[in-house]
């Protein structure tokens, strides 16, 4: 299914899947808090650092993840940006131990754990809590979250080829231009900015400072990234026509997903993860050379170093982002609809309906456990109470 490709021709596609990728992965820092030249500049070295670890096989980009959103909101007014980023290296952590008891027990031993009905809660959750924070944004104003939410709408509804890809893209562009024509953008930043600079976690470079609280906080959270990593996987591999769960092999690709966090904590990056948009553009090209998802990690580091961009990325109205937000953590929370309903979970089991109902008031609930300075609470409490579930309750039929 790979098509070969001239250098300059591979280049092409190589930035052409990064802008497939750019509105994601700038979009999460925007929104938490941090830099988008750092988030680009992180997801561009630790999809190569994702290559090395995998031995250059697996054409998959890691960029910024959206499950981390609410967690990194939540650390930050706790323990401070600092702290939160110390946290982050717990994710790194998840990964490394799941990569180890993958190679070691092989996959029936995550399923045992993250079976569909535990999952599909957790993905569905990640969408809903995050929803207050887009209307939050939205409703500074209306209009121009309606104008992005509709351009988004109109261009993933509408939109053929790469063109429905880049929906949110397009919606941030067309709202950013409404905003400029109605005087609601500040540009002063951008004219100020020179063209080079450097991220400035590479300028002014300072290690997480470490504290258990926020570190055990992030574990949990890790939970869902790390199982929709292995899906991702199996979907490339189907994709490229190759099987990258036995060769590299899952643990590989689950290491070089951990050791990109745990660079992207060190350097004041979100987390990353597996991009799906990009291999739905994969599909569609039907390029899936490992080489031209390399182009798309340097082109992504080039732009980290384009001052003004970073600029401009930051000069974005709030109410653009909250207009498709409200798309996009739709969409998350409908994943997981979709994931109860493809793996066919059967609600008129009561031990399946527990264990989803339980999982979701949690969650959505607000729902806190404390243990002297630790607590544990929101996704990563609803994700650790639906694995023990899944384990502690009787498989049997219900009976008639």
């Amino acid at each position: 299914m790979n098509t070969e490709l001239s250098t300059t021709r591979k280049t092409i596609v190589g930035v052409q899947f990064l802008f497939v990728a750019f509105g994601s992965t700038v979009l999460v820092p925007l929104l938490v808090g941090l830099d988008p030249a750092t988030a680009l500049f992180t997801a561009g070295v630790g999809t190569f650092i994702f290559h090395f670890v995998t031995k250059g096989k697996v054409p998959i980009f890691l960029g910024s993840s959206f499950a981390f959103i609410a967690p990194i909101i939540a650390a930050s007014k706790e323990w401070g940006m600092p702290g939160t980023l110390a946290g982050m290296c717990g994710v790194a952590l998840v990964y490394f131990v799941m990569s180890a008891l993958i190679k070691w027990q092989g996959r029936k031993l995550l399923d045992r754990l993250f079976p569909p009905v535990v999952i599909g809660p957790v993905i569905i959750l990640i969408g809903l809590l995050l929803s207050p924070a887009a209307v939050s944004m939205a409703k500074d104003n209306w209009l121009l979250a309606g104008i992005s939410l509709l351009t988004s709408v109109i261009v993933l509804s509408y939109g053929k080829g790469l063109m429905r890809l880049v929906p949110v893209v397009v919606g941030i562009i067309v709202g950013y231009i409404v905003a400029l024509c109605l005087g609601l953008v500040d540009i002063s930043a951008v004219k100020d900015a020179p063209w080079f600079a450097l991220p400035p976690s590479v300028t002014h470079f300072q290690l997480p400072q470490f504290s258990w609280q926020p570190f055990l906080f992030m574990i949990p959270v890790a939970i869902a990234p790390v199982i929709e990593h292995i899906g991702d996987v199996y979907v490339v591999g189907a994709v490229a026509g190759k099987d990258y769960v036995k060769d590299p092999g899952l643990h590989r690709t689950m290491l070089g997903d951990g050791l990109a966090c745990l660079f992207a904590s060190f350097f004041a990056g979100p987390p990353v993860t597996t991009y799906s948009e990009v291999t739905g553009a994969m599909q569609i090209t039907r390029v899936t050379h490992p080489q031209v998802i390399r182009i798309a990690a340097a082109t992504a580091i080039v732009f980290s170093v384009i001052g003004k961009l970073s600029a401009l990325l930051q000069s974005i109205p709030s109410p653009v982002l909250g207009g498709i937000m409200l798309l996009l953590f739709g969409s998350i929370a409908s994943v997981g609809v979709q994931n109860l309903v493809q793996n066919k979970v059967d609600l008129t089991q009561t031990r399946n309906i527990i264990i989803v109902s339980v999982t979701l008031t949690l969650g959505i609930g607000g729902a806190i456990i404390n243990f002297d300075t630790f607590s544990i609470s929101g996704i990563g409490l609803s994700a650790v109470v639906g694995v023990l579930l899944n384990l502690l309750l009787p498989k049997f039929k219900d009976k008639e």
